[in-house]
C-alpha cells in the first residue's frame, strides 16, 4: 500500500489557494509530472466530475481518469481513479492558520497493481519527492502572483 502525505504553507488566503489547486485546468501548471487534464464531464467541478490526466511517473507514460468523490470548497477535495494503471485516491485539504496564509495538504493512497511489493517503498519515496516538488511549485506560482498583484 502506498500512503504519501505532504503539506506546505502558502502565503495566500485559503480561497485563492483552494480555488487554484482544485481547478483541474491548473494541474499541468503545478504538477511536475502531469502533462494534460481533459474534462470528461461538463464544468463546473462537482461531485461526480471526471477528468482525464496524462502524466509521466518513474519513466512510464500514464493515462488515468479521476472522479471527484467529495468536494467541500475551501476545505477538502477527494478524487479517486475511475480507471487507470492502479487504484489511487488523492485528497487535498486546506486550513487557514491565519488570514494571510493557507496550509495545504496533499495525500495519495493506493495499491499499485503490476508492481512488485518490493517496489512499493521506492514508489512511495518517489511520490513523496514529486508531491513536495508539486506543492513547492504551487507555492511559487501563488506567492509570485501575490507579489505581482501588490506591485
Amino acid at each position: 500500500m502506498v500512503d504519501v502525505y505532504t503539506e506546505i504553507i502558502i502565503k495566500q488566503p485559503i480561497e485563492k489557494v483552494s480555488e487554484y489547486a482544485a481547478n483541474p485546468d491548473n494541474a499541468p501548471s503545478w504538477y511536475v509530472n502531469i502533462h494534460s487534464a481533459q474534462w470528461q464531464t461538463p464544468k463546473p467541478l462537482k461531485i461526480g466530475s471526471q477528468i482525464a490526466f496524462k502524466a509521466k511517473f518513474l519513466g512510464r507514460e500514464l493515462a488515468y481518469v479521476y472522479e471527484i468523490k467529495e468536494l467541500i470548497p475551501g476545505e477538502k477535495m477527494v478524487m479517486k481513479t475511475a480507471n487507470g494503471p492502479f487504484p489511487m485516491e488523492t485528497i487535498y485539504t486546506w486550513e487557514a492558520p491565519d488570514h494571510e496564509s493557507t496550509r495545504m495538504t496533499l495525500r495519495n493512497k493506493g495499491i499499485p497493481s503490476g508492481f512488485s511489493k518490493v517496489f512499493v517503498p521506492f514508489m512511495s519515496l518517489m511520490m513523496k519527492r514529486a508531491n513536495n516538488k508539486d506543492l513547492q511549485k504551487l507555492k511559487d506560482i501563488l506567492e509570485r502572483y501575490r507579489s505581482e498583484s501588490k506591485a
